[in-house]
């Protein structure tokens, strides 16, 4: 039951990554994410890129057997670099997504923590479960940020 949830919770995270991605590589819709205009453009395209890779490795390695120990090292590079996206959004003062992308790390770390075996750390169990059981309410935070979130169209820096 354990390994099923770690690869939901790895296929949702693979997806939101890879689907983040997108507008970031080819510049369309990034006037949707806050922030992203006062970047170079070389540097947003090389965070989508990073953030396919992370996407990609956080399924793939596993999947395919081929060198899985990348599994955790992808989940702890994009653990990382959303923290780095919250440290923008705390500059910015805008509190509330500096939450969310704090959620996106901790979930994506709690996958580095359950899939750590394949680097031979051993985790006991019980903090492994209590690891994912962070995973729920941290998704739960999520999707009510997503959907208090105003529309583009109401936002105040779209006008």
């Amino acid at each position: 039951m354990l390994n099923l949830t770690l690869w939901v919770v790895q296929i949702f995270l693979a997806l939101f990554f890879i689907g983040a991605a997108i507008p970031k590589i080819t510049g369309r819709g990034l006037e949707q994410w806050i922030g992203f205009s006062d970047l170079p453009r070389p540097l947003v395209f090389s965070i989508g890129i990073a953030e396919v890779l992370g996407g990609l490795g956080l399924v793939l390695p596993m999947a395919t057997g081929i060198l899985p120990w990348l599994t955790p090292l992808a989940a702890i590079g994009l653990a990382v670099n959303v923290l780095m996206a919250s440290g923008f959004h705390i500059r910015a003062d805008e509190r509330l997504n500096a939450i969310e992308t704090t959620l996106w790390a901790s979930i994506a770390a709690i996958i580095a923590i359950g899939r750590w075996n394949l680097v031979h750390i051993a985790i006991t169990p019980s903090a492994l479960i209590a690891a994912l059981t962070l995973t729920l309410p941290a998704a739960i935070v999520i999707v009510i940020v997503l959907l208090r979130r105003p529309a583009i169209e109401s936002r105040p820096e779209m006008q």
